[in-house]
């Protein structure tokens, strides 16, 4: 059986992505900050835990209960979108590091502590969901904004580059996926994607990947994205 863990799996993307892979078979670990009010995560996992992904103590409690477990695909899809931090003339330090510690800091943690499990796995892939609000060739190119995600995604692609070049020698595949611009509470109603399109999408993609995409950036459907 192949296990899926997927953080901020309570709504939006994360939520999708747990009813996609509950469909194919996976056997389903979701994490939410509260895991109590996370009544449709619970009816497609197999299990819901605890996480808070900007708490080492909340990462390693986590890590601690997986303990031997293999995890075969691990989605770092937790994230958020402050906009008290869009604009250096106006900007709210606490905001941007908040959202470097949630987008940036969390994965890079939880990713190094599930190495073991990631490790005792088949699949042994590592996906991470991120912008192409992160991409610097884009963001050159037209008007800027949103200097706090854009920062914090930027910075995680870099580290998904890095990590995939430190863990090749152990077969661990490290790839980022943008999921496009999606209808939810982050993405709002005007989006041109629904959840379930772009996470089917993403789901695929993930289903194809192998150790020669480590390091790769790539949207919901797998096509390169420019760093």
């Amino acid at each position: 059986m192949t296990t899926i863990l997927i953080t901020g799996a309570n709504r939006g993307i994360g939520l999708g992505l747990a009813r996609h892979a509950a469909e194919r078979g996976y056997t389903v670990i979701g994490t939410a900050r509260n895991p109590e009010n996370a009544g449709e995560l619970k009816a497609v996992a197999s299990r819901v835990e605890q996480l808070h992904t900007d708490s080492v103590d909340s990462v390693n409690a986590l890590a601690e209960k997986l303990r031997g477990e293999p995890i075969d695909v691990l989605i770092n899809n937790a994230g958020i979108f402050p906009h008290e931090c869009d604009d250096i003339n106006d900007l709210d330090l606490d905001a941007l590091q908040r959202v470097i510690q949630t987008n940036t800091l969390g994965p890079i943690m939880l990713t190094r502590a599930l190495i073991p499990n990631l490790e005792q796995s088949k699949r042994k892939t590592s996906v991470s969901i991120t912008s192409n609000l992160g991409s610097i060739t884009d963001a050159s190119k037209g008007q800027m904004g949103f200097l706090g995600y854009r920062t914090s995604k930027a910075a995680l692609n870099m580290a998904n580059a890095t990590m995939a070049h430190q863990l090749k020698p152990k077969g661990i595949n490290c790839v980022v996926i943008h999921p496009g611009w999606v209808q939810t509470d982050m993405g709002g109603q005007a989006a041109p994607l629904t959840p379930d399109d772009s996470t089917r999408s993403i789901m695929d993609t993930i289903d194809g990947l192998s150790m020669s995409d480590t390091g790769r950036f790539v949207d919901y459907q797998g096509k390169e994205l420019p760093w």
